[in-house]
């Protein structure tokens, strides 16, 4: 189930962050894994003002979690991790949807993101559910901003790409099951 996040559900989102982050060592980006999750007080800020979802268990323990921000008249995909335990299941994207049906009560154009373009389970899976890599010319003073905090938080080590898709227009993933969010 996805639903707003409370502040019950805060304490569970840093360890399902360390977790969404081992697999990143696979593809030799250690530094990625081993980034501090954000602190229940950073949460907290999200959680405060309607802009965190999680998706839950059976138990409903949380399991995912997505954070958005608004940002130059759209809205910005902070955050969307997923225990790895739970991939398969469609849990980022129904994340990515909820935080779409947010953005459309409110009028907002743009869903936007940033993402490692090499690595499966970010850019090329975002592909599938719809975004496009926003071109140069179109970046926004808000997405520059947000590139350059990852580039001095050394993100740009790899290859790294901005994203968008427009509301309303998200793409059905396969139907297969063997999407890695």
């Amino acid at each position: 189930m996805i639903r707003s996040a409370t502040a019950a559900d805060l304490p569970h989102l840093p360890a399902i962050e360390v977790a969404a982050g081992r697999p990143f060592r696979a593809v030799g980006m250690d530094a990625i894994a081993d980034d501090a999750p954000p602190s229940v007080s950073e949460l907290a800020e999200y959680q405060r003002a309607g802009r965190a979802w999680v998706a839950t268990g059976d138990d409903d323990t949380p399991i995912g979690y997505a954070l958005a921000l608004v940002l130059d008249d759209s809205v910005h995909v902070e955050q969307v991790s997923v225990d790895p335990a739970h991939a398969g299941q469609r849990l980022g994207a129904a994340l990515i949807d909820e935080i779409e049906s947010w953005a459309a009560e409110r009028s907002f154009p743009w869903l936007t993101l940033t993402t490692f373009t090499d690595v499966p389970w970010n850019a090329p899976y975002y592909e599938r559910l719809g975004f496009r890599v926003v071109p140069a010319d179109e970046m926004t003073p808000g997405l520059t901003a947000i590139r350059e905090r990852e580039g001095a938080h050394g993100l740009d080590s790899w290859p790294r790409v901005t994203m968008r898709r427009i509301v309303g227009s998200a793409l059905p993933t396969q139907p297969n099951g063997r999407d890695t969010d």
